[in-house]
């Protein structure tokens, strides 16, 4: 499930892009098949021993091009291992509700970007997310869940701080936001309850299908609930002073 619209967020051979917070390595895996060089970055080792297994299996396969590199770092998000402007493009998706020090990983991922580099950056969206927090008091209190929401408005204030232009935006998995208010509703753990275990038959149908029905009605749907909002940013060629505010 890609949330990143890679029309906006171009990568490709001679690439270096960085998956800060890659998870289950979803943007990762679509990186490396367009041929960029890619670091999986994140906290869990766990997570890290399946997209490094995934990554050999893609090259095993030939899903990528012989020429791109795949890797997997750990560390933490607030002081990567990396040098200043090592990444053409980083992707940070769902990451920052998760981080007590948000601005101070959004200045981590300014200076990693080389100047004139693309970032990505999803968050929930607010709407979908205040309806998932009224109907469930241990979706947000769980460890390692979300500890904010965001307006669009408030992260974008916070990346233009760390010196960023913003770019354009969008909304992302409409489909999906229903599916995590019924869990709320039913208890987030209740994966066999039928309601929820029936809409998540629906969304793997959908992911694996793609029929045109369902993909023209999120369309439609994700600037209302869709349950991601996805923002591209750049990092100014002259410091965070040049251009502040304009477009990407």
């Amino acid at each position: 499930m890609i949330t990143v619209d890679f029309t906006l967020f171009p990568v490709g051979p001679g690439d270096r892009v960085l998956d800060l917070g890659c998870g289950g390595g979803r943007h990762a895996f679509e990186i490396y098949r367009r041929g960029a060089d890619v670091v999986a970055f994140d906290q869990n080792e766990n997570d890290l021993a399946d997209v490094a297994a995934m990554f050999a299996a893609m090259r095993a396969e030939g899903e990528a091009p012989a020429a791109a590199e795949a890797d997997t770092v750990k560390g933490d998000a607030l002081d990567m291992p990396f040098d200043d402007a090592s990444f053409d493009r980083v992707v940070a998706a769902e990451i920052f509700e998760h981080l007590p020090h948000d601005t101070a990983a959004m200045a981590e991922l300014y200076r990693v970007l080389r100047p004139g580099g693309i970032a990505a950056v999803t968050v929930p969206s607010w709407l979908p997310e205040r309806v998932c927090w009224a109907l469930s008091e241990e979706y947000h209190t769980v460890e390692g869940g979300h500890i904010r929401i965001y307006t669009r408005a408030e992260l974008e204030a916070k990346l233009k701080a760390a010196g960023f232009r913003i770019g354009p935006h969008h909304h992302a998995h409409a489909l999906h936001a229903p599916y995590w208010w019924i869990k709320c509703a039913v208890g987030t753990d209740n994966d066999t309850h039928p309601l929820v275990a029936a809409y998540h038959r629906m969304l793997v149908w959908d992911i694996l299908k793609a029929p045109r029905l369902t993909r023209v009605t999120e369309r439609v749907l994700n600037p209302v609930i869709g349950k991601s909002v996805v923002v591209y940013l750049r990092k100014p060629l002259g410091g965070p002073a040049a251009g502040a505010g304009d477009g990407v």
